[in-house]
C-alpha cells in the first residue's frame, strides 16, 4: 500500500509537500514484480516506475543484441514514461527496456497521471525542459544539415575536379583526331592519284590492319624499356631518311610496333615512298591511340556518373537490399581525390556476404564520415583499409588508418556531439555522433579502437531487418 512517508523517503519526491505526495498516492500503486522483463523498447510507453526496493537494469537494443545501459539498486530510480509531459509532441514510446533480476517494488503511476502531476506542479519546470528539449533538438538538426551540405559540397568539388580530368581528356584526343583524319584523307588523295602500285597497296592495307591489332594488344612497358625502343625506332627512321622519326617513334612504341614491324614495311614499298607510306601508317596508329583514349576517358566518365548515383542512391528507394561492397566502392570512388595518391587502400571484402536490407544513401553517410576521418588522421600519407566480414548474424565493416589514433582523453566521449580531434574551425563535431544515429536506427552498433598507428572503426549491421524497420 502506498504512503505518503514511504514516498518521502525516495528521493524524486523528498521536496513535495504531505497534500501533493497524498494526490501520488492516490493515482498511482505500489507493484511488487517478479524476475523477468517489465516493458520492452519501442512498446508504448503507459506507465511511470520509480523503484522502492530491489533493482532494475536498463538495456537498449543494439546489431541484434541487448546492450546493458544502466544496472543499479538505488531507491528513486525512475524509468518508463518520463517524457509524457510532453505530450504527443514526442514519440511516447519506451526508449529502452527494463528488466528486474530480483523480485522488486515499484511506484507505478500512468503517464497521463504522470503528466499532469508534472504540468500542474511545476510549470516553469515544463517550458524550461521543453525549451531545452526542443531547442537541441532544433539545433542538432541545423547542424546535422551543415554538416551534411558541408560533407557534399567537398564531395561535389572532388567529383567536379575528378570529372574534369576525363573530359579534357576526351577533349583533346578529340581535337587531335580531327587532325589525324584530315591527314588521313591527304594521304587518300596521293593513294587515288596512283602514287601506289595496287600490290603495294594492298600490301599496305594488311599492314595496316595488323597495326590495328597490335595497339589493341600493346604490352605495358617500363619507362627504361620505352626509351631504349623510341632510340631503336628512331634511329632506324632517321638512317632512312624519314622526316621527324622521333616525333613519329613514341607512338610506334605505345602501340607496341619495333623495328622489325618497319622492316617489314621497308620490303613491302619502293624507297621513293618509304617515307609517305610509314607517315600513312603511323596516322593509323594515332588515331587508334586517340580512340583508346577517348573510350578511356569517356569510360571513367561512365564510371564516375554510375559511382554518383550509387552513392546518393539516385532513382532508388530509400530502403532496399543492398550490397554493402558496392557502397563501400562508391563511397571510395567519391573521395577518391580527397584519399589522394599518397594513401595506400587495401580493400578486404568478404565477397560470400550476403546483402542487407538497409537505408544504402544514409549508410553511404556514415562510411563517408568515418573514411574521411582516417583520411584527416593520417594527414595525407599512410594506409586506409576497408575489410567486410561476418560476426554472428550481423555484417561488419572495419575502416581502419595508420594515423595518429584518438587521444585517449577522448576516447569515451568520441560519439557525443560536439566531440572532435580536428583544429578549431575544421570539423563540427557531429560526424561520428550522425554515424552513430544511423548505425542505431539499423539496429546496429558502431565501435572503435585506437592507438598510435592503428584505429579501426567496426560497423556491425543486422543481416536480417527486424520487422517495421524500413518505416520511417
Amino acid at each position: 500500500m502506498c504512503t505518503p512517508e514511504e514516498l518521502r523517503t525516495l528521493f524524486l519526491f523528498e521536496k513535495l509537500d504531505d497534500d501533493q505526495l497524498r494526490q501520488l498516492c492516490r493515482a498511482g500503486r505500489i507493484e511488487v514484480v517478479e524476475p523477468g522483463p517489465v516493458f520492452r523498447e519501442g512498446a508504448q510507453a503507459t506507465c511511470f516506475y520509480v523503484l522502492v526496493e530491489g533493482s532494475v537494469v536498463l538495456t537498449k537494443l543494439s546489431g541484434g543484441h541487448e546492450v546493458e545501459m544502466v544496472r543499479t539498486s538505488h531507491r528513486g530510480a525512475y524509468a518508463g514514461a518520463w517524457t509524457a509531459y510532453m505530450g504527443d509532441r514526442v514519440p511516447q514510446i519506451y526508449n529502452s527496456s527494463m528488466t528486474v533480476p530480483e523480485r522488486s517494488t515499484f511506484f507505478v503511476l500512468d503517464a497521463a497521471d504522470f503528466a499532469r502531476f508534472v504540468a500542474e506542479w511545476f510549470p516553469m519546470a515544463i517550458h524550461l525542459l521543453e525549451g531545452l528539449f526542443f531547442g537541441n533538438q532544433n539545433a542538432r538538426e541545423i547542424l546535422d544539415q551543415r554538416e551534411r551540405l558541408l560533407a557534399l559540397g567537398s564531395l561535389s568539388a572532388g567529383l567536379t575536379h575528378e570529372l574534369n580530368n576525363p573530359a579534357a581528356a576526351a577533349v583533346r584526343a578529340t581535337a587531335s583526331l580531327r587532325d589525324r583524319v584530315a591527314g588521313m584523307r591527304h594521304k587518300l588523295g596521293m593513294i587515288a592519284s596512283g602514287a601506289y602500285e595496287p600490290a603495294t597497296l594492298q600490301s599496305l592495307i594488311r599492314i595496316q590492319e595488323e597495326a590495328v591489332d597490335l595497339v589493341a594488344k600493346a604490352p605495358s612497358l617500363s619507362p627504361l624499356e620505352e626509351s631504349d625502343r623510341e632510340d631503336a625506332l628512331g634511329t632506324w627512321l632517321e638512317d632512312h631518311g624519314i622526316a621527324g622519326g622521333w616525333n613519329i617513334a613514341p607512338n610506334l612504341v605505345q602501340a607496341g610496333l619495333d623495328v622489325a614491324w618497319l622492316e617489314r614495311v621497308a620490303a613491302t614499298v619502293a624507297p621513293p615512298i618509304l617515307a609517305g607510306a610509314v607517315a600513312w601508317l603511323n596516322y593509323t596508329v594515332e588515331t587508334e591511340l586517340l580512340m583508346n583514349e577517348i573510350a578511356d576517358s569517356t569510360t571513367r566518365i561512365t564510371a564516375l556518373v554510375g559511382a554518383a548515383k550509387q552513392y546518393s542512391q539516385m532513382d532508388r528507394a530509400p530502403f532496399q537490399v543492398s550490397d554493402v561492397h558496392e557502397l563501400l566502392d562508391s563511397t571510395l570512388v567519391m573521395l577518391s581525390r580527397k584519399i589522394g595518391s599518397g594513401i595506400d587502400v587495401v580493400k578486404d571484402y568478404d565477397r560470400d556476404l550476403p546483402r542487407v536490407p538497409a537505408h544504402a544513401a544514409e549508410l553511404n553517410q556514415v562510411w563517408t564520415n568515418l573514411i574521411d576521418n582516417a583520411v584527416g588522421a593520417m594527414d595525407g600519407r599512410g594506409t586506409l583499409t576497408v575489410r567486410t566480414y561476418r560476426d554472428g548474424d550481423c555484417l561488419a565493416v572495419a575502416i581502419g588508418d595508420t594515423g595518429q589514433g584518438i587521444p585517449e582523453e577522448i576516447r569515451g566521449r568520441i560519439f557525443e556531439p560536439f566531440v572532435t580531434t580536428k583544429p578549431v574551425g575544421e570539423g563540427t563535431g557531429l560526424g561520428l555522433d550522425i554515424s552513430w544515429r544511423i548505425v542505431n536506427k539499423h539496429r546496429g552498433d558502431i565501435r572503435v579502437e585506437s592507438q598510435p598507428g592503428h584505429t579501426e572503426f567496426v560497423v556491425r549491421i543486422p543481416l536480417a531487418s527486424p520487422e517495421g524497420d524500413h518505416d520511417d
